[in-house]
């Protein structure tokens, strides 16, 4: 018996504990992101209800992370942050369609994506004095 052996017991535990949570802390797709962003739709989740189960009962939201905040001082945290400028980034790439699908595999000449013009959302100063009033 070598001791390679003892080593390897339960390895396969700790790989499927970090498949789940993985899964646990999965976030919006981008295509899902870019949906969001239609005027439509960026209305409606800006101006939520008040939901006491989310941080900040809904009313501090990203849409470009798709997170939820405790306050305004912790979202403009957030906007300076690496985390919301690398995601500024990624949607910058136009979502991926079907017809691009058919084009990689064959069906078609290869058009690279376009860009898309995204910027952080305008906040909404709203001071401590208004909201008790």
């Amino acid at each position: 018996m070598s001791p390679r052996s003892g080593r390897r017991t339960g390895a396969h535990r700790a790989h499927s504990l970090a498949r789940q949570l993985k899964t646990k802390r999965r976030r919006r797709d981008l295509d899902e992101i870019h949906a969001d962003l239609k005027p439509e739709n960026a209305a409606r989740l800006l101006r939520q209800e008040i939901d006491p189960d989310l941080p900040g009962c809904a009313q501090f939201y990203c849409l470009h992370c798709a997170r939820y905040f405790m306050d305004l001082n912790s979202m403009k945290e957030h906007f300076r942050s690496k985390v919301h400028k690398k995601r500024l980034k990624q949607l910058r790439e136009a979502p991926y369609t079907q017809e691009e699908a058919e084009r990689a595999a064959g069906m078609g000449s290869y058009i690279p994506p376009k860009k898309v013009e995204v910027q952080t959302q305008p906040l909404e100063e709203v001071t401590e004095m208004e909201t008790s009033s």
